[in-house]
């Protein structure tokens, strides 16, 4: 029997079949009704293991009946954090965090890593050549920052991304896109410049939009946290099945 692993965010639900570290066929949803999309994955195959990684807490209700999906059920949110301990990852890191650390450690073993998520949140993480967590910063998103702006600012227009934006802006909306997305660039830059012997992994909804406009080499994951938790899964159907 295959595994399924699941991410649900802030914002969208991602999921996917796999065969040990390997990940298969994927899936997107955005919306509420997270628990009856997973179920309309599961309804013509049960998985072996479920692997869930929540950003709010599952509650009970919703995890009896994930485990009657599966023969096995790991849940990975703030009711259940024991699985993240035996890795010596910190507690307070958010779970989808945790996952892509544990994927870094796997696929750039023996390198050192620095780990953007371009998300709600632009998140840096750190991680030794030994695969230890050395710690991160949290700023604002990209679509954050230009919510802030008009939310805080009242004179100021609601932007959204650009495709393409001036170096200096020449009005109000441009000098607003020009000034968040310049602003991130920058750092960034100033992140690779601390670290420069470190692999750079970009992950995350606006992950390839930055990478676009990067003039160094790294990679870009979009399901690095499906990953994580897929090497996770694997560790746990080999201890435990």
């Amino acid at each position: 029997m295959a595994n399924l692993v699941i991410e649900i965010g802030n914002t969208a639900l991602k999921a996917a079949w796999t065969e040990g570290k390997t990940l298969g066929k994927t899936f997107r949803y955005q919306g509420e009704k997270t628990i009856d999309f997973i179920l309309s994955i599961t309804e013509k195959e049960k998985p072996e293991v479920m692997a869930v990684v929540s950003a709010r807490p599952i509650t009970p209700e919703e995890e009896a009946t994930l485990r009657s999906e599966c023969s096995h059920l790991m849940l990975l949110d703030s009711n259940h954090p024991d699985y993240l301990q035996r890795y010596g990852i910190p507690e307070y890191l958010s779970y989808d965090r945790a996952c892509s650390i544990m994927a870094v450690r796997h696929l750039f073993k023996g390198k050192p890593c620095t780990v953007f998520d371009f998300g709600t949140t632009l998140t840096i993480d750190l991680v030794d050549a030994d695969g230890g967590y050395r710690g991160g910063n949290i700023s604002p998103g990209c679509r954050t920052r230009f919510k802030s702006l008009n939310r805080y600012a009242k004179a100021l227009p609601m932007v959204n991304t650009p495709v393409r934006f001036p170096q200096e802006g020449t009005s109000l909306e441009s000098s607003i896109e020009s000034g968040v997305i310049s602003g991130i660039m920058f750092e960034i830059e100033g992140y690779v410049r601390q670290l420069p012997g470190n692999v750079i992994v970009f992950t995350g909804g606006d992950a390839i939009y930055f990478a676009k406009r990067m003039k160094y080499s790294l990679f870009v994951m979009g399901n690095l946290v499906l990953a994580g938790l897929a090497i996770m899964t694997d560790d746990y159907v080999e201890k435990n099945v």
